[in-house]
């Protein structure tokens, strides 16, 4: 829809104010997903709608415009006085970026690319996976090296330059050379990635055996997962502990009934939140070196300090990274170095 203004987002050190103009306009209001109220109205004065957003506890701030036109539905879309943008899963949306935030410099680094192959994982419990299995450049195929399992593997390398990250850390020495198997989670992702015992199987015995024989290694694989990813992670580990040497956990949905009613309209809520009540209780696992890492501005960080504490008590080698974002790729994107590199390398030396 178009729409005019007298400039596009003001940013400043504490706020961000808005100013849109359309006759055409009725309402228009801010949507983000940082804590709730996650729906904000703007003030109309006439053809003017304006919106003084106070900052959050973040350096960036993606969002939508909802412009409801007179007489008409509200539309969601990215915020048309705004040129910049951010890809995702589920398309673009408008970002600011707020006085001393800047994108990692490893994105930028002159390294060479390493190589990505489609490998079929076969599952009698998920079907067929088609999975990517990165090297780095000029790596032996038959070599034994380390190895990376990604859930949500595509999505991490699409929006999060995860890929680019992985080149420059072998590259440029940080840690050993080692390949990574991107894994998708298929149509079914909330289901899978829920808490799922048949994922959980899936996954050890049968999708790691396979990645294994194309790439073979001596270490115990480290696993990368965001959100459900990375719930999905520590309950494979809780379930059949003893095959992953590390985990990386990014804004994991630890949902808990105390935290969490919002997310009680989630079909598999019950389950993740049985799950996690008995790792917050006195349920345990092996412990292995792990990484914690959730936005400051996000509604799942009481979940991940909860959850954290938990591990840490029962002695897990733990470290934990509380960086300045929200639920996002980009977040997942800005937390990973060099605490990825550090995990690495306690696991693997």
């Amino acid at each position: 829809m178009p729409a005019t203004t007298e400039h596009g987002p003001r940013v400043a050190a504490e706020a961000v104010e808005f100013v849109l103009v359309d006759p055409r306009l009725e309402r228009v209001a801010l949507l983000h997903e940082l804590r709730r109220p996650r729906r904000v109205e703007f003030a109309r004065s006439g053809h003017s709608f304006r919106l003084r957003f106070p900052r959050p506890e973040a350096d960036r701030l993606e969002y939508l415009l909802e412009l409801t036109p007179s007489g008409g539905h509200p539309l969601a879309g990215p915020d048309p006085t705004n040129p910049a943008t951010t890809p995702g899963p589920f398309g673009e949306k408008s970002v600011v970026e707020f006085p001393g935030y800047a994108r990692p410099a490893w994105i930028d680094a002159d390294v060479r690319s390493g190589g990505l192959r489609e490998l079929v994982l076969p599952s009698a419990r998920l079907g067929p996976v088609d999975a990517l299995l990165w090297s780095p450049a000029d790596s032996d195929p038959e070599e034994p090296l380390p190895l990376l399992v990604v859930q949500d593997g595509p999505e991490y390398a699409r929006y999060s330059s995860l890929l680019e990250l992985l080149d420059y850390l072998v590259e440029g020495g940080a840690t050993p050379p080692f390949r990574a198997v991107l894994v998708p989670p298929g149509p079914a992702r909330n289901e899978v990635y829920s808490a799922s015992t048949r994922y959980a199987n899936a996954l050890v015995r049968e999708l790691l055996p396979a990645a294994l024989r194309e790439a073979p290694t001596t270490t115990q694989p480290v696993l990368l997962g965001a959100s459900l990813g990375a719930l999905a992670g520590l309950h494979a580990h809780f379930l059949l502990p003893g095959v992953l040497g590390g985990l990386a956990l990014q804004s994991g949905s630890f949902f808990r009934k105390r935290f969490d009613a919002h997310e009680a309209g989630f079909p598999r809520f019950g389950r993740i939140a049985r799950f996690v009540g008995q790792v917050n209780g006195r349920r345990n696992a092996a412990p292995v070196p792990t990484l914690v890492t959730c936005g400051a501005a996000e509604e799942n960080l009481s979940n991940n300090r909860v959850l954290a504490s938990a591990l840490e008590r029962r002695g897990w080698p733990l470290r934990t990274v509380w960086n300045r974002d929200a639920h996002n790729w980009i977040s997942w994107r800005d937390a990973l170095h060099p605490h990825l590199a550090d995990l690495l390398v306690h696991v693997w030396g």
